[in-house]
């Protein structure tokens, strides 16, 4: 049997090596890790989250990344396995403590008969060999100028990642745990500001000095990852109705306030806690200036500060198939925020959906594209079909097929979708494992 190459061990190419794996298939995994690091990894385990520690909601009946992973666990997902193993209390969403969730993904592929890894850069596609290229968002320069050469040019977003704090840091008389209108139990960390603070913090974050990027770092901020003083530039109360948001949060008191910063457990142990929503590109000396003007955090200890990066993405409609592979080479497949996904779990899932792909394609079983009734169809109808401003795109109910009669209500809507979507994966499922 022929051995298939995976490049790339991040979220979606473990992913698919583990697929092919488990499906009988000899896998080569191939990574630049441990030996060396592109500029926003530090882990040597494979699976790093280089940005937040959150896997956004859980609900399948009210989000639509919690109705992507209802779907992928349904399909024997390795990383929603991970996830749902190592994770963290955050309310309604699925965070995970980030070296544990790493370590999981690393011993599942590091021990399976069927998967060998090889510490090497790959810098050129492969001809005439069964692969998935799944080298994230960073891919190295060789393999980068060969894709450009090959594929008609790439396209570039930044993304950006939050700072974290160390959890005895935190001044809690300035402070008080809990979830938005109480749910979830008590996850969050909530840090107030009246609005002199906010205002003033708000004053100082535009005005601070911003870290300068590569020259190779050309192209637009993805809007789902927007940096928190360029969200704060586009009005004085931009923040107070996005990460800042004050609504349904108050004190054991029943204060409410004017503006709300939360915190969220980064690990299990809760030493640390992630800045929710303040992604940034500031200096790290203007990072601890200006959040240390927010009451909780005058004498917070930052064990990570937030950092800015180049994204890159294919122009997938152009020439990938619904079932990612390429369009010039049916041998060759794309997974991963490389082909305009954008999210942990959507990336994960494209690298299950190319290695289903991929396994039927070797055994010669007819193509299995899901349809767009789930998330899964709605995301691989994304990134082939024929669109003019191919953006990277997040789960999300919009782009799933239509209810059949429309229902008004939102809430009732994205429950019918959800119900519609699991049903259809309930068939997929035994599709796939039937052939």
């Amino acid at each position: 049997m022929a051995t298939v190459k995976v490049i790339g061990a991040g979220l979606a190419g473990c992913e698919a090596a583990y697929r092919l794996a488990n499906a009988g298939r000899s896998v080569r995994l191939y990574d630049i890790k441990p030996s060396r690091f592109t500029p926003a990894h530090s882990n040597a385990d494979f699976g790093e989250l280089v940005c937040s520690n959150s896997l956004k909601g859980n609900d399948p009946y009210t989000n639509a990344c919690g109705l992507l992973k209802q779907e992928m666990r349904e399909l024997d997902s390795l990383v929603i396995e991970a996830a749902d193993a190592t994770k963290v209390p955050a309310g309604g969403a699925l965070a995970v403590d980030r070296e544990q969730f790493a370590e999981y993904i690393t011993h599942k592929i590091t021990s399976h008969p069927n998967i060998e890894v090889v510490c090497e850069e790959v810098t050129a596609l492969p001809s005439d060999e069964w692969c998935i290229v799944a080298t994230g968002p960073l891919t190295c320069d060789g393999l980068a100028g060969d894709i450009k050469a090959k594929l008609g040019g790439e396209l570039h977003f930044y993304d950006a990642s939050a700072p974290i704090v160390s959890r005895e840091s935190i001044d809690m008389s300035h402070a008080f745990v809990g979830d938005r209108y109480g749910r979830g139990g008590d996850d969050y960390i909530n840090c107030p500001l009246n609005r002199e603070e906010y205002e003033l913090f708000v004053t100082q974050l535009l005005g601070a000095q911003r870290a300068v990027l590569h020259d190779f770092e050309k192209g637009e901020i993805f809007e789902g990852c927007m940096p928190v003083e360029v969200m704060a530039a586009r009005g004085q109360d931009t923040l107070r109705f996005g990460p800042f948001k004050p609504v349904g949060l108050k004190d054991k008191d029943g204060n409410k306030f004017y503006a709300v910063l939360q915190l969220r457990k980064e690990n299990a142990q809760g030493s640390a806690y992630n800045l929710v929503g303040c992604q940034t590109n500031l200096k790290f000396p203007e990072q601890k200036r200006v959040f240390s003007l927010i009451p909780a955090l005058r004498n917070a200890e930052f064990l990570r500060y937030g950092v800015m990066h180049r994204n890159t993405y294919i122009n997938s409609p152009q020439c990938l198939n619904a079932d990612f592979s390429l369009k010039a080479d049916g041998k060759v497949f794309f997974a991963g925020q490389i082909t305009g996904v954008e999210g942990y779990v959507e990336s994960a899932a494209s690298g299950l959906l190319a290695a289903i792909h991929m396994d039927r394609k070797l055994k010669g079983a007819l193509p299995a594209v899901p349809e767009d009734t789930c998330i899964l169809g709605a995301l691989s109808a994304h990134i082939s079909v024929a669109n003019a401003n191919f953006t990277p795109m997040n789960a999300n109910f919009g782009i799933l097929r239509a209810c059949e009669q429309p229902i008004r209500d939102k809430k009732q809507r994205y429950a019918h979708l959800a119900r519609r979507s699991l049903e259809y994966i309930g068939q997929y499922k035994q599709l796939i494992d039937k052939d």
